[in-house]
């Protein structure tokens, strides 16, 4: 080779080099576009209209002199999502609940926003293109939750720990695919990364020691269901949906002449002697979860079930069991299941099972199944940690609505992922799915029915646009501003639901917290919880919080000692999230009851007294609160020394002292008082 052609190629292969080191350099320092990025920090709240009431909802419902375009049975995070989608295409929506906003399935998910790493494994096994463009949409819509909602959603490292040096290079190739799937998706997520023993140890120190050879970190979305649900119902309020939860659909209106769906009969819950209400519409889609097949029966009665329904349980442990910032997934569980080990809102979510059930709306966690969770949690921790049956603090089931498709020659095979059907009389159903890819289930079911139903999408101006100043404040820059920005998006008959914001961020941003703190004296912890469970609407709660009469915190007297909720939450729960019920508040508007079952039963005289003051209930109201919330506690794990304790022993402090009869040994956290000092 003349010196010439040496050059040249040594030349060729530096460039080459070069470029190649170039661009993983940039690839690794590149900006990165965050949830709640945002270019124009805000420092006032946004100021929106005042949503209906329920009792105006239901005036609109019973009052209504034309046919809704879409009315939608079931309030949970598909039925929300498509009466948003529906609302901000310029339709007129109608949406029925028969319990609460997210209070079957949709409240009681994992938490993770995710598109599934390990379908990404499956699809690669069984070549099945169909598991991996699974993947892939699923990855699309979490890249969407968390800038729609960045309040709500954020991204949560998840380890994988290597027990067997072999599997090391295996997991490091699969973390590598999925970034490469989330990238082509668009997302600015950080890449996966392996671990050292020494640096897995320390970012998770609760780990299993023995034989620990390092962990793969990967990364994933975690949100709060049913915040997320409820903002997602009460977003579509504010693009004009009328909504109506604890109200029973109890029949299909049908034409007389056609035989087609046209509406249907529905009962307000909290007042059986109202009268029912004949609500009309052009299409009626149903999408109730489990309930399914009750919605299509009420359609035809011969109709066969669709619903395959998979009970999963959860746990949850106190936060010591796990870092703040990581989770773990256990990818090789005694039975071959996958059990994920999360932080939640302070403490840690461990599961899920994945068992046959019966549909029942407040489905027990089954003792095998939490002590399943519990040998499981304990085989990755180290064993000076002992996992103790008192130390669940929580425990809930989940009724997952697996679907076979009704015109399949083989009805015993499970779809996939959702299904959409039309029956022959013009119910729409649909099913299946699960939290990540809500939104793209609402689309497609929304599309169908305006092409099955010729329904006619209307561009409209809104009417109206926040403002991030006080009407009569001279700042004509601000004002300006306003209008068609920050996600609030006109109405123009297209589905815009991947850009538009939901209900509380339009004026969130990562240090919320600190105008919180400083304009109303509430407590870090509390400015923290109430700026991620509320976005900008956090104003508006903190200036519903009582006085303390302390000098700090100035505001916000905790419901629970324990956790950051505190009073303001009841009232705006009642005032702009229409909750009607104690439960609706400890369950779904904060999440106390997920978090700590007892927490909850002792703040309930508070949060029964505080509803009671705000929608003027009498005693008999107050008992019938109180029986109702125990029974649901009940089902999220209240010890069974507890259960149907009444209102005079949780004040007099029955709950709170330590007590061989009440705790039992299986819930007992301690060993018993120590002797005094």
């Amino acid at each position: 080779m003349t010196f010439r052609r040496k050059l040249a190629y040594t030349a060729a292969t530096a460039a080459g080099v070069s470029a190649i080191g170039g661009a993983t350099l940039y690839n690794v320092l590149r900006p990165r576009a965050y949830p709640g990025d945002n270019p124009k920090p805000i420092t006032k709240p946004p100021i929106f209209p005042t949503l209906p009431s329920r009792k105006q909802h239901l005036e609109n419902l019973r009052n209504a002199k034309d046919p809704f375009d879409v009315l939608i049975i079931g309030g949970g995070a598909t039925g929300s999502g498509i009466a948003l989608d529906a609302a901000s295409r310029g339709l007129t929506v109608a949406m029925i609940e028969r319990d609460d906003f997210a209070a079957g399935t949709s409240s009681k998910s994992t938490k993770l926003v995710h598109g599934g790493v390990r379908y990404l494994e499956k699809a690669f096994w069984d070549a099945d293109i169909d598991q991996y463009n699974l993947v892939k949409e699923a990855l699309k819509e979490r890249t969407v939750f968390l800038h729609t909602a960045p309040h709500l959603s954020a991204w949560l490292p998840i380890m994988l720990p290597v027990y067997e040096w072999w599997k090391a290079p295996y997991y490091w190739a699969g973390t590598k695919a999925y970034d490469a799937l989330a990238k082509l998706s668009g997302e600015g997520i950080e890449s996966s990364y392996f671990l050292t023993r020494g640096k897995a140890l320390e970012a998770f120190p609760m780990l299993k020691r023995e034989k620990l050879c390092g962990a793969l970190v990967y990364y994933d979305g975690a949100h709060n269901d049913s915040r997320m649900n409820v903002t997602i119902a009460m977003t579509a309020a504010l693009y004009g949906a009328t909504l109506a939860n604890h109200t029973n659909v109890t029949s299909l209106l049908k034409d007389p002449v056609t035989g087609q769906v046209s509406g249907a009969t529905v009962q307000d819950v909290l007042d059986p002697s109202s009268k029912p209400i004949s609500v009309k519409a052009k299409c009626v889609i149903n999408a109730t979860g489990p309930y399914t097949d009750t919605i299509r029966k009420m359609d035809d009665g011969e109709s066969r079930d669709i619903v395959a329904p998979s009970s999963g349980v959860h746990i949850v442990l106190p936060g010591y069991y796990s870092p703040r910032k990581m989770g773990l997934l256990d990818a090789n569980t005694s039975d071959g299941r996958v059990i994920f080990f999360l932080p939640w809102e302070g403490n840690t979510i461990a599961g899920t099972t994945d068992a046959p059930t019966e549909i029942v709306q407040q489905p027990v966690p089954k003792e095998e199944e939490i002590q399943f969770i519990l040998n499981e949690v304990s085989r990755y921790l180290a064993p000076d940690i002992n996992v103790r049956r008192g130390d669940v603090l929580a425990a809930w089931s989940g009724i997952r609505p697996l679907v076979r498709d009704p015109k399949a020659k083989n009805t015993e095979s499970l779809v996939r992922n959702h299904l959409i059907d039309v029956s022959s009389s013009g119910l729409l159903t649909i099913a299946g799915g699960k939290w990540t890819t809500y939104r793209q289930m609402a689309e497609e079911s929304l599309d169908i029915a305006i092409e099955k139903f010729n329904l006619t999408p209307r561009p409209k101006p809104l009417p109206f646009y926040p403002t991030f100043v006080a009407e009569n404040d001279a700042d004509s820059d601000a004002a300006s501003a306003a209008k068609g920005t920050y996600g609030m998006l006109e109405i123009s008959g297209d589905c815009n639901t991947d850009k538009l914001k939901l209900i509380g961020s339009h004026g969130w941003s990562p240090t919320l917290f600190i105008n919180l703190i400083q304009h109303f004296g509430v407590d870090t912890v509390v400015a923290q919880h109430l700026a991620s469970a509320y976005g900008d609407r956090a104003w508006t709660v903190a200036s519903l919080c009582s006085p303390t009469n302390l000098r700090f915190p100035v505001r916000g007297n905790r419901i629970s000692p324990l956790y950051p909720f505190v009073d303001g939450e009841i009232r705006y729960a009642v005032r702009h999230e229409m909750a009607e019920t104690a439960v609706d508040v400890i369950a779904r508007r904060t999440r106390l009851a997920f978090l700590n079952a007892q927490a909850a039963l002792e703040s309930l005289p508070l949060v029964i007294d505080t509803m009671g003051e705000e929608m003027g209930w009498g005693k008999k109201r107050k008992e019938k609160e109180w029986t109702e919330a125990v029974k649901f506690l009940e089902s999220m794990g209240l010890a069974e020394g507890l259960q149907g304790i009444t209102r005079s022993e949780v004040e007099k402090g029955r709950v709170a002292q330590w007590s061989k009869e009440v705790e039992g040994g299986m819930y007992s956290r301690f060993s018993g008082p120590a002797e005094s000092v």
